[in-house]
């Protein structure tokens, strides 16, 4: 798969020859601080291997690379939910820092959520974000995504109390 996002940049499959680009972006404080503590920082090869195994198991693909025609600049997936959510996925995604303020990762998230309600069977996608990322609050509003809730002190991050804002998209307002 390879879906244009804007000239010459893409959503595709994530490879092998992706790790170096993954720890040359990926490792960056200002990205880390923004995302679950399960994404690490220091970022390694390691880290990026163990995450390229990870996300290739998954069949279909649920994880694809950002990228331009030279390197990998950015991740986007979803995770399904299961039991009584098993209608909903949480997208999450980042692009690396000198991609910032392009409205590449607006674009990225409007083009996987439409070719997400195409593959899999779901009503509902939502992101949860830190209350403190604002640049994540706004690409979620321009791609179509409303705020449904802000859940007061619900993460700590970096030894800090923080909101967590929900934001959720419908099939329906997306697909005819």
């Amino acid at each position: 798969m390879k879906l244009e996002i804007q000239h010459g940049i893409y959503l595709r499959e994530i490879d092998e020859n992706d790790i170096g680009s993954i720890v040359k972006y990926a490792n960056n404080v200002k990205i880390s601080g923004f995302m679950r503590d399960a994404f690490p920082f220091p970022y390694t090869i390691d880290d990026a291997a163990n995450w390229l195994g990870v996300v290739n198991e998954n069949t279909p693909k649920r994880s694809f690379a950002i990228a331009n025609e030279n390197e990998f600049i950015g991740a986007i997936g979803i995770e399904p939910c299961r039991d009584v959510n098993r209608y909903a996925g949480e997208i999450g995604y980042w692009i690396a820092e000198p991609f910032w303020g392009k409205g590449i990762a607006t674009e990225a998230v409007k083009i996987f959520v439409k070719y997400i309600f195409n593959k899999y069977d779901l009503l509902k996608i939502f992101a949860h974000v830190f209350s403190s990322n604002q640049a994540s609050t706004r690409v979620l509003e321009k791609a179509g995504f409303r705020l449904e809730g802000k859940l007061r002190n619900q993460i700590i991050k970096s030894g800090k109390v923080l909101d967590q804002l929900v934001y959720g998209i419908l099939k329906e307002e997306i697909l005819p």
